[in-house]
């Protein structure tokens, strides 16, 4: 297959529209995490508000499940149809079904119904998001120009942090400016109702590109792409899976679980503890752009080695900083796991990319990505609290961490270095 030529200036715009739905996806997860505590008031009225908020959580959990499903779809499509259907369809999907969460009618009004509704909803949105890294990251990374696919990969990566930053800011700001009866009777509707001009934002974008490839469809004997994936290319999708099994796991421990940790056991008040976080966030919103030039200079493996090793050897210390009232401790120890995961982030999107064909390439991405994400990363604050209640020991959880790590480690090694060079087709 013959390469057009690179443009710089329409590589920004590739990656800007394939970041923009990054956005939208962690805008989702921020506005649902910050907000879970008055939505599960509204869907599940009940004086025991423990038992409300873990039902929702476990509504929460639905998009995860869903994401493997929208994987093997979308992989399909962008695969077989291009790579611009699953761009306008994944957002479309995943934008439509937040902005519905806003008009969905509560318990009060409903009854069980309004509970289906919202886990029916909830599965949208991890169907469309089951394409949407992969879909984004194929675009980006094929439109890019060759020494500088590790730069624009990562856009993606900011894009999901900038996501997140806004999706808690709008829940913070409607909740600081209404108040808690306001936010509880109808506030709670604003952040998802925003979450449809996000939406159409990158519909817009989206629309607004052009592959500028030929046909491109798979002629493969076989008939789907994802079969010829698990007969021909297993190995690869351990290999992408093994690159996304650590640092997401870590995230999801770090970014997530070591919230409920901080304040129930560290005792720090909330407020400290999502400021911490959140200064944290900007720092794998930005990070990712500077070590992903770099590995564009000296390659994609030696910051994939150097980000990994760092979590085997650094984990348990960073862990320990986190287990102190001192905040400025607390601080080192978050920022610390926020800059190695950068690293590994920054280059994930497009050696991901780079180590799989072209033919099956959103296919075997999709599949791979979102079944390790779905069996490890939404499940990592579980198993954090079920190794806690087991060992009795607060830093078991680094200790899962640090095994994930090992396991990382052999993929990273098995893989050849593609920073720079000819992508596969």
């Amino acid at each position: 297959m013959k390469y057009p030529s690179f443009n710089v200036n329409y590589a920004r715009r590739t990656a800007l529209s394939g970041a923009i739905g990054s956005v939208m996806e962690w805008y989702d997860f921020a506005i649902f995490v910050y907000l879970a505590p008055v939505i599960s008031s509204v869907f599940f009225p009940s004086k025991d508000s423990f038992g409300s908020l873990t039902a929702t959580y476990a509504i929460f959990a639905f998009g995860f499940i869903s994401r493997p499903f929208g994987a093997i779809v979308y992989g399909h499509v962008g695969d077989c149809m291009g790579r611009k259907p699953v761009l306008i369809l994944s957002v479309a999907m995943m934008g439509g079904a937040t902005f519905c969460v806003g008009l969905l009618p509560t318990f009060d009004q409903l009854g069980p119904t309004a509970v289906i509704a919202l886990i029916v909803l909830r599965i949208f949105q991890g169907f469309s998001v089951g394409g949407e890294f992969s879909g984004s990251t194929a675009f980006i990374v094929e439109l890019s120009p060759p020494k500088r696919r590790g730069f624009f990969g990562s856009w993606i990566v900011s894009g999901s942090g900038i996501g997140f930053l806004i999706g808690s800011a709008s829940a913070v700001l409607t909740a600081y400016l209404l108040g808690p009866e306001e936010l509880a009777d109808w506030g709670w509707r604003i952040p998802f109702l925003a979450g449809g001009v996000i939406a159409i934002i990158a519909y817009y974008f989206r629309s607004g590109i052009d592959e500028k490839r030929p046909d491109r469809a798979i002629a493969d004997e076989k008939g789907s792409p994802l079969l010829a994936a698990f007969q021909d290319h297993w190995l690869d999708m351990l290999r992408v899976g093994g690159l996304a099994l650590t640092v997401n796991a870590g995230f999801y421990l770090m970014f997530v679980y070591a919230i409920t940790f901080l304040t129930t056991n560290v005792h720090l008040s909330p407020t400290s503890v999502m400021g911490i976080n959140t200064l944290c966030l900007v720092a794998i919103a930005l990070f990712p752009l500077c070590f992903s030039v770099l590995s564009d200079k000296i390659g994609r493996k030696p910051i994939l080695l150097f980000g990994t090793i760092s979590i085997l050897l650094l984990s348990w210390p960073l862990f320990w900083l986190l287990d102190h009232q001192n905040l400025y401790f607390v601080f080192l120890g978050l920022f610390g796991f926020a800059v190695i995961f950068s690293m590994i982030f920054s280059v994930n999107p497009a050696v991901m990319a780079e180590i799989l064909p072209h033919e099956i390439r959103i296919s075997t991405l999709s599949v791979a990505y979102n079944l390790t994400l779905t069996l490890f990363g939404g499940t990592a604050p579980l198993v954090a609290l079920f190794l806690v209640t087991w060992t009795e020991s607060t830093f078991s959880p680094v200790y899962y961490l640090m095994g994930l790590a090992v396991i990382s480690l052999l993929a990273i090694f098995s893989i050849p270095e593609t920073g720079g060079k000819k992508l596969r087709d």
